[in-house]
C-alpha cells in the first residue's frame, strides 16, 4: 500500500505540536541525532485519514513496533485495550518513569498495553537513556510530577 504524501507545511505543523520529541517514549528528535516519523495514529491501512488529527510524531522504533495496531494486552488484565493516543492523551495520565528515570512504567491498562506492544523499554533505547540520565539530561522534566 502506497502512503499519502504529508506536505511540508503539516510536517512542520505536526513537528510544533509534539515538540519534536515521540509521542510514545518521549525520545526528543534532537538527542536521537535523526529525524522522527510522521506517525497516523489510527494507521491508513485501517482508514485513518492524512489529517492533523491523525497525526504525531514518532520514533522509527516505536512505529515500526506499532505498526498497524490501534490495541494491544495489557499484560496485567490480559484485557485488549487502546494503544496510547499522543495526540489526545495526556502522557503523565498512563506513564511514569521509573525510580532511575530509564524505564517507562504503564499505570492504567492503556500505558501498561503500549509500554509492552510499542516495547517502549527495549535494550537499545535503554541503554540511550542511561546515557542521557548520566548526562543530567533525563528523564525530560515536562514528564515528572508536579
Amino acid at each position: 500500500m502506497s502512503r499519502t504524501h504529508v506536505s511540508a507545511a503539516l510536517r512542520r505543523q505536526i513537528r510544533a505540536d509534539a515538540h519534536a520529541i515521540c509521542g510514545y517514549c518521549h525520545s526528543p528528535e534532537v538527542f536521537l541525532g535523526m529525524p522522527l516519523d510522521i506517525e497516523h495514529i489510527i494507521p491508513e491501512a485501517l482508514g485513518g485519514a492524512t489529517v492533523r488529527e491523525n497525526l504525531w510524531l514518532a520514533c522509527s522504533r516505536c512505529n515500526d513496533f506499532k505498526g498497524d495496531r490501534t490495541e494491544a494486552i495489557d499484560p496485567i488484565t490480559r484485557q485488549s485495550s487502546p494503544l496510547f493516543n499522543p495526540r489526545t492523551q495526556r502522557w503523565l495520565d498512563h506513564f511514569r518513569w521509573s525510580g532511575d528515570g530509564a524505564y517507562i512504567e504503564g499505570l492504567t491498562p492503556t500505558g501498561r498495553a503500549t509500554v509492552d506492544m510499542l516495547q517502549l523499554n527495549n535494550d537499545f533505547i535503554l541503554v540511550a537513556r542511561r546515557f542521557w540520565i548520566e548526562a543530567g539530561r533525563w528523564p525530560p522534566p515536562d514528564d515528572l510530577p508536579q
